[in-house]
């Protein structure tokens, strides 16, 4: 099975990308963990991202605040698909990272999900790995299954909760 490579911009990114890592786990997917700055290692993600394909890499999560830069500048090394996870900061709420995230020109598209979307991040690189994987795939329905029984499961007492308050 192909790896994913999640890069943070900074460390602070990691309660962010602990959720990542955490669905990637459930799913039994392989990962590396990384901190690279777009703007103070361009050199290490270049590195990184150039050699992706090559080291055994399928998906690339790149997860930024602020500037945001990190997905496209992964992107522009690589042609592996790279999911852009913009987080949110204490100055625009994550607004600026969710822009610079998506607004990406012509030729280096980076999938976004939500701001702090660690964990939709994880299960994107999953379909996207389980279009070659069919066990994956079976763990990914199996997991929209459960989640599925979860929700209704709260439904079935929600009546007698809201009677009560």
């Amino acid at each position: 099975m192909k790896k994913v490579g999640i890069i943070m911009g900074s460390d602070s990114d990691l309660p962010i990308l602990k959720k990542t890592a955490d669905m990637l786990d459930e799913l039994q997917i392989p990962y590396e963990v990384h901190v690279y700055s777009a703007h103070r290692t361009p050199e290490a993600v270049q590195e990184f991202a150039a050699n992706a394909k090559k080291n055994g890499f399928g998906v690339l999560i790149a997860a930024a605040g602020m500037a945001a830069h990190l997905g496209g500048v992964v992107a522009s090394w690589t042609t592996l698909p790279v999911i852009g996870i913009p987080c949110k900061s204490s100055v625009l709420d994550g607004m600026d990272a969710l822009l610079a995230t998506v607004m990406m020109p012509s030729g280096i598209p980076v999938a976004t999900v939500a701001i702090n979307g660690g964990a939709n991040a994880a299960l994107l690189a999953a379909q996207i790995l389980a279009l070659s994987d069919e066990e994956l795939d079976k763990r990914l329905a199996e997991k929209r299954k459960a989640d599925a029984e979860k929700v209704l499961k709260k439904d079935e007492g929600i009546e007698s909760r809201i009677r009560e308050s």
